[in-house]
């Protein structure tokens, strides 16, 4: 995943709602209405968050007749599931490795 776009998705999924709607449609798409309904929220600042999450491309539209359901881009959140085990996987390097040395400095002050 490009750095930009790496950056896009973060900025989106820093806003709680934003992730509560993305939530909410990974269990299938959803018009403004429906995602509108449990939140405190008017349908058009709704509106702008899902344009957040589209322009970060977690969130896509479709158009089906007069309706425009959204759902979620799966490809898109697997790509920074993937960034983060890249910087999991090098935080388990470095602690199993210093693991490895705290081991080695317990053998040598029992001498």
């Amino acid at each position: 995943m490009q750095v930009a776009a790496l950056d896009r998705a973060f900025q989106a999924l820093a806003d709680p709602t934003r992730r509560a709607l993305l939530s909410r449609l990974a269990k299938g798409p959803a018009t403004v209405s429906e995602l509108s309904a449990p939140f405190r929220m008017s349908q058009p600042a709704i509106s702008r968050h899902l344009k957040v999450l589209e322009e970060a491309g977690l969130v896509a539209t479709r158009i089906d007749g007069s309706r425009r359901p959204r759902s979620a881009v799966p490809e898109r959140l697997r790509e920074v599931r993937d960034w983060l085990g890249e910087i999991e996987a090098t935080f388990e390097t470095n602690y199993r490795r210093l693991d490895a040395v705290l081991r080695e400095m317990e053998g040598k002050d029992d001498v």
